[in-house]
C-alpha cells in the first residue's frame, strides 16, 4: 500500500469494478494510496487491476456476484487473506433496466432480479463488512443509490424501488453504527457515461440492441436539457465516492450526496424531461 495519498494505508473493497464507475473508483481509490480489492461478475475486472498495478497501484481482483451471500463472503475474506483487514467500501455493483415498461407489463422476474442485485446485493455487502469493520472501531461505506432513488421514474419500479431502498439501507446503517466508528453513506448519481451500455449492445441481437440505443440517445437528449447541459463522467462519481470515504468528511453520516448536475434541481421541469414515458 502507498504512503500518500488521502487513502494511504487504507484497504478498500469497491463492488461493479470492471466497468463504469466502479472501474473509476477502483482506479481512483488506489491512486490515493489504497490497497483495493476490485469485485465484479465480469471478469474484465482482471483489466481494472491490471490498469492499477501497471500506475504503480495495489489491487486483486475477485469475481463474484453481489445477489449470492457466498461470493459477498468471500469479497470481504479476500479484502482480509490479502491485506490484513477492510478499513473502506463502495458497494457500487448494480443493474439497470433497459427495457423500461409500466406496472401491469412488469414481470415477476424482472422486478426480482432488479431487487436481488441492486437492493439484497447491498444489504448482503453491508452485512458482512460492518461484522469486520465494527470490532475494529472504525470504517466507511459507501453505497451507490441514484436520483431515481430520490424521485419516481416512470415505467421503472424495479429500479426506482431498488434505489429508494438503498438510501433506506444507507440511513439505518448509519445509525446502528456510528457509535462503532464507522461512516455510512451514498452517492445518488444522475446521468453518467459507462461502458455497460456499449458492452450490452455487442452481446444483443440488432432488436434488443436498437431498444438500447434508442434509450441511450434518450438519456443523452435528456442529460442535454438540464442545468450542466451533460452527462457525468465516471471519474466524477468516483470523486464524490472518495470524499465520502475520507476524512475530509469525517463527520458526515446517513446522508446521500446528489451528484446530477443539477437534475433533481429542476423540481416541475423533471415533468417535461420525462413525459409521458
Amino acid at each position: 500500500m502507498s504512503t500518500r495519498g488521502v487513502l494511504a494505508g487504507r484497504i478498500a473493497l469497491i463492488t461493479g469494478a470492471a466497468s463504469g464507475i466502479g472501474r473509476a473508483a477502483a482506479e481512483l481509490f488506489a491512486e490515493q494510496g489504497a490497497a483495493v480489492v476490485a469485485a465484479d461478475l465480469d471478469r474484465s475486472g482482471n483489466e481494472t487491476v491490471a490498469r492499477i498495478t501497471a500506475a504503480g497501484g495495489e489491487a486483486t481482483f475477485i469475481q463474484g456476484d453481489v445477489s449470492v451471500e457466498a461470493d459477498v463472503e468471500a469479497m470481504v475474506r479476500t479484502a482480509e487473506s490479502v491485506y490484513g483487514g477492510l478499513d473502506a467500501a463502495f458497494n457500487n455493483a448494480g443493474i439497470t433496466d433497459f427495457n423500461p415498461r409500466p406496472f401491469e407489463d412488469l414481470s415477476s422476474d424482472n422486478f426480482d432480479r432488479m431487487i436481488a442485485v441492486n437492493l439484497r446485493g447491498v444489504w448482503l455487502c453491508m452485512k458482512h463488512e460492518l461484522a469486520v469493520m465494527a470490532p475494529r472501531g472504525r470504517g466507511t461505506i459507501v453505497n451507490t443509490s441514484s436520483v431515481a432513488g430520490l424521485t419516481g421514474t416512470p415505467r421503472s419500479a424495479p429500479y426506482t424501488a431498488s434505489k429508494h431502498g438503498v438510501i433506506g439501507l444507507t440511513r439505518t446503517g448509519a445509525v446502528e453504527h456510528g457509535r462503532h466508528g464507522i461512516r455510512v453513506n451514498a452517492i445518488a448519481p444522475g446521468f453518467t457515461r459507462s461502458g455497460s451500455a456499449d458492452d450490452l449492445l455487442g452481446k444483443m441481437g440488432p432488436e434488443a440492441a436498437q431498444m438500447v440505443s434508442q434509450m441511450v440517445a434518450a438519456v443523452e437528449q435528456m442529460a442535454a436539457a438540464y442545468p450542466l447541459g451533460r452527462m457525468a463522467e465516471p471519474r466524477e462519481m468516483a470523486e464524490a465516492a472518495l470524499w465520502l470515504t475520507s476524512s475530509a468528511s469525517s463527520f458526515v453520516t446517513g446522508h446521500v450526496l446528489v451528484v446530477d448536475g443539477g437534475f433533481t434541481a429542476q423540481g416541475e421541469s423533471l415533468k417535461e424531461l420525462f413525459g409521458d414515458r
